[in-house]
């Protein structure tokens, strides 16, 4: 950990065993992945030897990290709102301009990620992560075992984000992280590379060129005959527009070599052999 987080949760506990007249209270300061005790006094706590302050005000949906002298909100703008945000299950989202990237509201994103990373089997595979995010699903192949991950994330928000995020797995001899744009960095990859892929990118309005058949059609290059994916795609515009982007994936990942069928909120496709 680079030091504590707090969020409204926890820093309610500080305060009501301060009020309490509580010395001392076991609490998380890394979004439940674990637990620690803090020493509690009237003006601030004590956290492995320093004095943090009691936040004046903390508000809901939001992760404040201590960056040497205060804390501050897991958040930056730098031409769109992009922040860490806590959830009732531990593990945190995050949203770029309040549009919510993993799903939370009927389970874990954590919970989330290791049942999609399960589909595609990873143990001993090498595994392609277009889109990395905070690094789920990298951290559920790393979990099971597979051979290397390569992950691509062109957002340097994100990047940051993922450097505060204690369940952001950290790159190894498994994993690497790649900053940049994996449309373009895809074409450099070397064909039949990966044994499967994981393609979890922002909704189709923001990102249209990682749902092209272009795009598909290089997924289709590098994986290894019989090599699956996973490609997430929600319902997006399925209520307002009656468009059904999910199907449309279908009928491009087909033309570009796959065998695929809707699965849950995403597709599970299989590269053909021939």
């Amino acid at each position: 950990m680079t030091g504590p987080l707090l969020t409204s949760k926890n820093h309610e506990q500080l305060c009501r065993g301060r009020s309490a007249g509580e010395l001392s209270l076991s609490c998380s300061l890394d979004l439940d992945r674990s637990t620690t005790v803090v020493e509690l006094q009237p003006e601030h706590w004590c956290w492995q030897g320093q004095a943090f302050p009691y936040l004046r005000k903390c508000k809901d949906r939001t992760i404040y990290h201590w960056d040497g002298s205060s804390f501050e909100p897991v958040a930056r703008f730098n031409g769109a709102l992009i922040k860490l945000v806590p959830t009732p299950w531990g593990p945190p989202t995050f949203e770029i301009d309040g549009i919510k990237m993993l799903p939370t509201a009927q389970i874990s994103p954590w919970d989330d990620a290791r049942n999609k990373v399960g589909l595609i089997q990873p143990r001993g595979k090498r595994i392609l992560d277009t889109c990395g995010g905070l690094g789920y699903f990298a951290a559920w192949c790393q979990q099971g075992g597979a051979a290397s991950v390569q992950s691509f994330e062109k957002n340097p928000d994100v990047i940051w984000l993922r450097s505060l995020n204690p369940w952001s797995p950290r790159t190894d001899a498994v994993l690497t992280l790649t900053p940049g744009d994996v449309s373009a960095q895809i074409q450099a990859l070397d064909s039949a590379s990966f044994d499967a892929a994981l393609h979890d990118p922002p909704r189709f309005g923001i990102a249209g060129e990682l749902y092209s058949q272009t795009f598909y059609d290089q997924l289709a290059r590098v994986l290894k005959p019989g090599g699956k994916l996973f490609h997430y795609t929600g319902s997006p515009n399925k209520l307002t527009s009656g468009r059904d982007v999910p199907r449309e994936v279908v009928g491009r990942l087909r033309l570009a070599s796959f065998a695929a069928e809707l699965h849950g909120d995403g597709i599970l496709a299989t590269r053909h052999s021939a």
